[in-house]
């Protein structure tokens, strides 16, 4: 298998009104997340967000609005998920992406990675995911006002 490439995307799943998609990952108990998945090949960020919306979801670009929040965060990748790096590869830089949808959806989960999906307001969902750029994420989503 090639390795990851240290680039990734981080998809704020949300309604107008501010509740937020969760998805438990199937490799780490209660580690939920937004969605989130490395670029492959030579994706611009817009391509590796659909693509892995769609994967982890089963969502489309027919069921709300995919924004580029041109934010980015550089993070050192958790000692966990190195080996899935190439020797070296320590830190990662993540592109976020927020997609609004009208209401809640019903997701259809990748079953080898994630377990699990809940809807929350951003507050409570915030709290719950356990990587801090998704955290920090989700609270520019509570702090924009369209």
């Amino acid at each position: 298998m090639p390795y990851k490439q240290p680039y990734s995307v981080l998809v704020v799943v949300h309604t107008p009104d501010k509740q937020v998609l969760l998805i438990e990952r199937a490799d780490f108990a209660n580690g939920w997340q937004s969605v989130t998945g490395s670029r492959e090949d030579n994706e611009d960020w817009r391509t590796t967000a659909i693509r892995e919306l769609a994967e982890e979801t089963g969502l489309n670009l027919t069921q709300g609005e995919l924004v580029d929040w041109e934010i980015e965060n550089q993070y050192e990748i958790y000692p966990r998920w190195r080996a899935r790096y190439a020797p070296g590869v320590t830190h990662n830089t993540e592109r976020v992406f927020g997609f609004c949808v009208p209401a809640p959806l019903e997701v259809r989960l990748a079953e080898r990675e994630h377990t699990a999906s809940c809807w929350l307001p951003w507050q409570h969902a915030a709290e719950k995911v356990f990587s801090p750029s998704n955290a920090a994420a989700i609270c520019h989503l509570g702090t924009k006002t369209s």
